[in-house]
């Protein structure tokens, strides 16, 4: 397959890495083996993850979506897979779009396949995004590791979450194999798991297996799974008092501020970087499409 030069771009949130395609009009076909080559560290750009930059009435997952936003985040895992949501990569998204003049300082709404998100492009260079609400299914899972069993709080955030409190984050190992979980059948397409420490008063530490891609630096749906486990745990529940609760959440990149309001809408504040941009080589692009 032939193709013209493609551009992209390559930037971070608190360390979870994405190479970003710009691709308005959905003319650029990505299968999952070019995104895994893409994200490839040698052999590749490198990265957690891939946001295909695309406007919503250009994508047929993201028509129905249009109306209310106009850019599409379609993300892929760095497998290649193709993922509900990515709340740091909502921020690199957005962060793009403004850099790309897209979009100013202020609102913004970006469809997912876990629904509209909205942000919020602050003057500091900071964004806020609203994540929804979480989910609590009540099914009891285990996560095991390196002999070690936890009891694991089951967290929806448009993508599923096993959070596990630990006493140590060395307890995780390396995260280079997926940890195992029981029983698998309450995570049919998989799970990312998180492993937690307290640092503080609603402070907390994490590492965290994305499913797809490992351990990564950061995850902000992770971060916000972790953040609403750590509330129920301390006996906080937005919904039930009316008070809103905040948590600092250190992850190995960085550090994101989750807010859960009292309707139950969860925040996510933190930095977004735009770190490089150029032209994929043609050459080597026949061969990632060929």
């Amino acid at each position: 397959m032939s193709t013209s030069q493609i551009a992209f771009l390559k930037g971070h949130g608190t360390e979870n890495d994405f190479v970003i395609v710009p691709d308005p009009d959905n003319a650029i076909d990505l299968p999952a083996s070019a995104v895994a080559r893409l994200c490839d560290r040698r052999a590749g750009i490198g990265g957690d993850g891939l946001l295909h930059v695309v406007r919503s009435a250009a994508h047929p997952e993201a028509q129905a979506m249009a109306g209310e936003a106009e850019w599409f985040m379609d993300y892929r895992n760095a497998d290649g897979s193709i993922a509900e949501m990515c709340g740091n990569g909502v921020r690199v998204f957005a962060g793009y779009l403004q850099r790309a003049g897209h979009v100013e300082e202020g609102d913004l709404a970006v469809a997912t396949r876990g629904g509209v998100k909205k942000a919020h492009l602050a003057k500091d260079g900071s964004i806020t995004v609203s994540m929804g609400r979480a989910l609590l299914p009540g099914d009891g899972v285990t996560v095991s590791l390196g002999g070690r069993s936890w009891a694991a709080r089951n967290v929806n955030m448009g993508n599923p979450h096993a959070v596990a409190f630990v006493d140590d984050l060395a307890h995780a190992g390396d995260l280079l194999s997926v940890p195992s979980y029981s029983p698998a059948s309450v995570y049919p397409d998989g799970v990312n798991i998180e492993f937690v420490v307290d640092r503080g008063p609603r402070h907390v530490a994490m590492r965290v297996h994305e499913r797809g891609s490992g351990e990564t630096r950061s995850c902000g749906t992770g971060a916000c799974a972790v953040a609403v486990a750590a509330a129920r745990r301390d006996g906080a529940d937005p919904a039930r008092t009316g008070t809103p609760v905040t948590y600092t959440v250190d992850l190995p990149g960085g550090t994101l501020v989750i807010t859960e309001r009292s309707d139950g809408e969860i925040e996510m504040t933190g930095p977004a970087v735009i770190v490089a941009e150029g032209l994929l080589d043609a050459a080597w692009l026949d061969t990632v499409l060929g």
